[in-house]
């Protein structure tokens, strides 16, 4: 295990730590401490593999690319930002939320979360991008998300959007699914522990 893996563990249970502390909050709080902030650039981490980046899962269908986790364990991934339906300036637990990462690609779709159709081979909904900021609908739903405590360890990333009152949604957690060795994220299975750094707080190492 390098240095900056070993940090990014001891930033994982120094958050653990805190949200224990501070269980009555409702607010999602970084590595640091601080209240996860609307439309500010974070990271997103795990204790076990890198951070989250956008890759192609399939090459016949190279646009819009995936929501994956990278394998280096030193990576932090690509920063995104996030977005609440409410307009809050902080995020909060079970607030509905749009993922945007802060990135160029070869695709011309937007790179915000979506949660794409069910992979006929697979039987798994996978997170691709490709989905837009904002106007909360039957339209858009498939584009939202929220945040809850992973027990007392931490944060999970779920799919179950409360911004269309009219739709029929299958809710779920975001995990990992593993195909040839690389972490593709989607819905179902073992719940991703996660947890946030700001982008301008560095790691050093």
């Amino acid at each position: 295990m390098n240095t900056k893996t070993i940090i990014l563990v001891l930033l994982l249970i120094h958050t653990i730590i805190f949200i224990y502390v501070v269980g009555g909050d409702t607010s999602v709080v970084d590595v640091d401490g601080g209240q996860v902030q609307a439309n500010t650039k974070y990271y997103i981490f795990t204790p076990r593999g890198g951070g989250l980046a956008l890759s192609v899962r399939d090459r016949r269908q190279p646009c819009p690319p995936n929501v994956m986790q990278e394998a280096d364990g030193a990576s932090m991934g690509l920063p995104l930002k996030i977005f609440p339906a409410d307009g809050k300036a902080v995020i909060d637990l079970q607030s509905d939320l749009n993922l945007a990462f802060m990135a160029a690609t070869t695709c011309v779709q937007r790179t915000v979360w979506r949660l794409g159709d069910t992979d006929w081979n697979t039987g798994r909904r996978y997170v691709r991008s490709d989905g837009v900021v904002g106007n909360p609908g039957v339209e858009t739903v498939r584009n939202w998300f929220k945040m809850e405590r992973f027990g007392k360890q931490g944060y999970k990333i779920v799919y179950c959007p409360s911004v269309c009152r009219a739709c029929r949604v299958e809710c779920g957690d975001v995990g990992v699914l593993v195909e040839s060795g690389r972490r593709w994220l989607a819905v179902g299975g073992q719940p991703l522990l996660i947890a946030f750094k700001k982008l301008n707080h560095s790691i050093s190492y």
